[in-house]
């Protein structure tokens, strides 16, 4: 949809700041505790599957540990001291950090999704449910391509510049928020409704549909930070 027909943001007239404060960073962190978390997928199906372990235990500790000292040291985006994007048309270099976060999140976004679908569509056919199976041997090579497309900078938000970040912040959050609805919902679909061909297709018809109507609230710029920022003077980048 071109820019013209959509509300947006004007860099000159969003606020801005010098410093991210104390909380703002502490409340940025939790969120790539998370992506971090998960980034194991056989481990986190495990997780909804039978709940919480010591294996899980051990890889929370270590992504808490982690994180925390990239976050003390200001490598974590919107943990940083300060912004790192303040000029949208300026080409500045997107830092590493940046670019590995952004890019595990990515996988994330799509892979649990893909393989998700991938599950229900197999159950319909069959009648049988093999997600664990999927997960256990699709859920590396899938994220491992995505990973490799963020090491070729080829993802929005994980490009060698951040030139183009009014619009590819969008891509990303657009995704985000239909992830974050989709995916709880199908979960309690999956512990609630019976595995049965009829049920599973409505689970999968569910899912479908949550992910198109919040992505195209986000192609529509209604969702929070889903609006291009056109090129002006100054904007900080969440």
């Amino acid at each position: 949809m071109p820019t013209a027909s959509l509300p947006v943001e004007y860099a000159s007239g969003r606020k801005i700041r010098d410093r991210n404060k104390l909380y703002y960073r502490f409340n940025h962190w939790p969120i790539w505790i998370f992506v971090f978390f998960i980034a194991l997928g056989p481990l986190t199906f495990d997780l909804f599957e039978r709940g919480f372990n010591s294996l899980m235990a051990w890889w929370l500790a270590v992504v808490v540990v982690g994180t925390g000292v990239a976050g003390l040291r200001g490598r974590l985006p919107g943990v940083e001291p300060r912004p790192y994007i303040i000029r949208f048309t300026e080409d500045r270099p997107n830092p590493l950090y940046r670019r590995i976060c952004y890019t595990f999140a990515w996988s994330e976004v799509i892979t649990f999704a893909v393989l998700n679908i991938a599950g229900l569509v197999i159950a319909i056919i069959t009648g049988n449910w093999y997600l664990k199976q999927i997960y256990r041997v699709a859920y590396f090579p899938l994220a491992g391509s995505i990973w490799l497309l963020g090491a070729l900078g080829r993802l929005p938000r994980v490009k060698a510049s951040t030139k183009g970040e009014g619009h590819e912040r969008r891509y990303f959050y657009g995704s985000v928020w239909a992830v974050c609805w989709a995916q709880p919902t199908l979960w309690l679909l999956w512990r609630a409704l019976p595995h049965t061909r009829v049920f599973d297709a409505i689970k999968l018809l569910v899912f479908l549909g949550i992910l198109f109507f919040v992505g195209n609230l986000a192609r529509l710029g209604r969702l929070p930070r889903t609006r291009p920022i056109v090129p002006g003077e100054l904007a900080v980048s969440d």
